[in-house]
């Protein structure tokens, strides 16, 4: 199980965004406000400085919590909130990139404390653990993929900090710290032993921000090159600023910028970004450079990778249905009811459409997927009621460019009855067969307030809806010649508040004939059990959902926010005592409960926290194998 950003840093140079607080302060933010705290107040102004970055060409996206750990935070009054902003704007970040659908990475954003260690200041080595301890988990919680520990003043505190983030979380860590005219830091260390220091720490990548200017940042990646075997990082300032008009201006222009991205690329930089006073403009002739004079042209550097290739269409053109092709690589394809009817264990996972106009990360996500043994992907239909892109669209894109069968998510939320059988009818012209017949969140719940839902019917009455069209007419019975060819799945949630209601509900959804039995994740196998057992025989197969827990904070995230769902409390003590182990002992349990599930049910549905799809692509290899 490898990180996707760790896989990305040996084949490419990554592009890091730029500033994020003089880029505020430019755009009339007080310059007296605490930055951090926007994420709360002010959100859209800081999703719209990533989204940005993002479209200026950034392959990396920075949080905005360099100063949001409790000694900073503390000044603003604001020390009771740390979790509530490293959370949200590592959420914010995420909501960024998939407006955008474009693969960013997220990378959650630490500074130091602002205190100077006891040796000659007032604060102890285990006190800026704890404290970036605390930062680091709530960014985890929010989904970042890789931690940056930015702008240190000496290794001292670069070296607990580096401790604390290992003792939280297994992601890839970028370590820099800020150095002075002389090529120092503050605490008088040269580049090469700030280099080797933090490799011998166990970081994935180590260098230089902020500091003085792109000439300052390269003298110091030549010296850590000379040096180190680890990735290099520089992310100067845009030279030093001069007071105009009683306000910073930064003289580095995007120009100057670009020339020195190809120096620092041919120095050893693997990631280049800016720092105080770059802007969405200068990432943009960064990204042209190294698009144009290093990552396409030339490779300097055997270790530099083209950008990934965009996917190609592997099946039947748009119109066209799929599985009509008389190809013999059609004929081979066996579709995911012939393979429950045939009795293998069904693998699916679920990606959710981007909140924008790019499928790219979801296509992505569903190749990688693909390549690991899934037997489809389950879309979701504006989930949580948050607008996204249509589930149908984004099926037939990937059916038709990564050639993977997909099962749609449908809801009777947002569609009266006639919308409900128009949408059915397009996507069957298009190729889609398999649907999840749900109710759907109430608007209310979402971004959408003042949204009205619809309900003309719920699932129940849904699923006699597609039935009806199955046998080839409509839900006043008017024909419509002949009949559609729908695989239908319905919902059951074996850990449901009122499971009376819940058993009621799906034995209605049975007997209007659902064809399969879809759960919500739990995480105890004795949940399903019971479930199954009052529910009574069933001759539908069952796939469970299964969402591998990421660490002790998201497992308390989903237990007690994500309604409907029940961690019990082993689960939940394995996953505290676990620490900075979360992922493998998420997947551990993951792997237990497919295994003790799998006499009670004939495959599986699989959900990835955060987008991390290469954790789940390891549970689908596991999945298969049963």
């Amino acid at each position: 199980m490898k990180s996707p950003f760790l896989t990305a840093l040996e084949e490419r140079i990554l592009l890091a965004d730029g500033a994020m607080g003089t880029l505020l302060f430019a755009r009339g933010i007080d310059p007296n406000v605490c930055i951090e705290q926007l994420v709360l107040d002010q959100p859209d102004v800081i999703r719209r400085v990533h989204e940005d970055y993002i479209a200026a060409g950034a392959d990396i996206i920075e949080t905005d919590t360099f100063g949001a750990n409790r000694y900073r935070l503390t000044k603003h009054g604001l020390q009771d909130r740390i979790r509530d902003i490293n959370f949200k704007a590592a959420r914010l970040a995420r909501d960024a990139r998939e407006i955008h659908g474009h693969p960013v990475f997220i990378a959650g954003a630490i500074g130091p404390t602002g205190r100077m260690l006891a040796t000659v200041g007032d604060i102890k080595p285990e006190e800026v653990r704890a404290a970036v301890r605390e930062q680091a988990e709530a960014l985890l919680e929010g989904g970042v993929d890789l931690i940056i520990l930015e702008t240190f003043p000496d290794i001292a505190e670069l070296r607990e900090s580096i401790a604390a983030v290992k003792a939280s979380c297994d992601l890839p860590i970028v370590a820099q710290c800020t150095f002075q005219r002389d090529n120092r830091t503050l605490g008088g260390e040269p580049p090469d032993e700030v280099a080797n220091v933090a490799a011998s720490l166990g970081v994935d990548a180590a260098g230089i921000n902020c500091s003085l200017g792109p000439h300052n940042a390269l003298e110091v990646i030549e010296q850590m090159a000379a040096a180190a075997s680890i990735p290099l990082s520089a992310m100067p300032n845009a030279g030093l600023p001069k007071y105009v008009d009683n306000r910073l201006v930064y003289r580095a222009t995007p120009e100057y910028f670009a020339d020195y991205t190809k120096r620092l690329a041919l120095a050893g930089a693997n990631i280049i970004g800016g720092c105080c006073g770059s802007t969405p403009e200068h990432t943009a002739a960064m990204r042209e450079t190294l698009d144009q004079e290093w990552n396409r042209k030339g490779r300097p550097r055997t270790s530099v990778a083209d950008s990934p290739p965009r996917i190609e269409i592997t099946s039947s053109a748009v119109g066209a249905d799929p599985r009509g092709s008389d190809t013999a690589e059609s004929a081979k394809q066996r579709t995911l009811r012939e393979k429950l009817k045939a009795g293998e264990f069904g693998v699916s996972v679920e990606l959710d459409p981007p909140r924008g106009l790019n499928p790219r990360k979801a296509l992505e996500g569903a190749a990688m997927l693909k390549a690991a043994g899934a037997d489809s992907i389950n879309i979701g239909d504006s989930p949580m009621a948050r607008v996204r892109m249509s589930a149908i669209a984004l099926a037939v894109l990937m059916e038709q460019r990564v050639g993977i069968e997909t099962i749609i998510h449908f809801t009777s939320r947002d569609r009266n009855l006639m919308a409900i059988q128009s949408d059915l009818l397009g996507a069957h012209a298009l190729g889609i067969r398999n649907v999840i017949a749900l109710t759907g969140d109430p608007p209310s719940g979402g971004e959408y307030a003042r949204a009205t839902g619809v309900w003309d019917v719920d699932s129940i009455g849904f699923i006699r809806i597609i039935k009806m069209l199955n046998s080839g007419t409509d839900w006043a019975g008017n024909s419509i010649g002949k009949g559609t060819d729908f695989f239908v799945a319905c919902a059951a949630n074996p850990t449901a508040d009122n499971v009376d209601l819940e058993l009621e509900r799906v034995r209605k959804k049975i007997d209007a004939g659902a064809d399969c039995l879809m759960t919500q994740q739990f995480y105890d196998a004795g949940s399903l059990e019971s479930f199954l057992e009052r529910l009574g025989p069933i001759d539908i197969p069952v796939l469970i959902g299964v969402m591998p827990l990421q660490s002790h904070k998201h497992t308390e995230f989903i237990h007690n926010e994500l309604a409907g769902v029940f961690v019990p409390e082993d689960v939940r003590e394995r996953m505290r005592k676990a620490g900075e182990n979360g992922v493998a002992e998420g997947l551990a349990q993951a792997r237990e409960l497919l295994e003790q599930c799998r006499p009670m049910c004939d495959g599986t549905y699989l959900v990835p926290s955060f987008g991390r799809y290469e954790v789940v692509g390891e549970l689908v290899q596991f999945a298969k194998s049963l």
